[in-house]
């Protein structure tokens, strides 16, 4: 599936950190920064978790929740978490139904050898839980920044 701006966000309820599934549904009314990433603990999904930690309290002012997901389990992603004192929700989408909802679960290829994995992928989503803009293949570096503008203007 590729993702419109405009189109309803595929909804979703995923086991995430705190002990506490995330639901799009029951983040109605505020607004959504879904970011897919690949795998925790890595170097540049650690950068992008950074970079949305940082901006997290002006994340916050602009009234939108941060989520991360990826198809690691939640006590990986509590470790990843913990090691690096993140600050917002990171779910886990292990048998990847929401990461292939949202068009981000894709055959990817190194040295030659074709696999399933993520395409690092950013969506913002509205009050009304409509798509209002997608960021595909993010390059890490400047990303949270700009996301953070996108929400501020919506």
């Amino acid at each position: 599936m590729s993702l419109s701006v405009g189109q309803k966000a595929p909804p979703f309820t995923l086991p995430a950190t705190g002990g506490e599934p995330v639901d799009l549904l029951g983040l109605k009314g505020r607004k959504v920064v879904l970011y897919f990433y690949p795998k925790d603990d890595t170097s540049g999904c650690t950068r992008q978790a950074q970079e949305f930690q940082a901006l997290k309290e002006e994340f916050k002012a602009a009234d939108t929740e941060i989520v991360g997901v990826s198809a690691d389990s939640v006590a990986s992603h509590d470790r990843f978490r913990a090691k690096y004192a993140l600050d917002f929700t990171l779910a886990s989408d292990e048998d990847t139904s929401v990461l292939e909802a949202y068009g981000v679960w894709v055959e990817r290829s190194m040295y030659g050898r074709k696999y399933k994995g993520i395409e690092r992928t950013t969506v913002l989503i509205d009050r009304d839980g409509v798509i209002a803009r997608v960021w595909p293949i993010v390059k890490v570096p400047g990303h949270a920044q700009e996301v953070l503008a996108a929400a501020r203007a919506l």
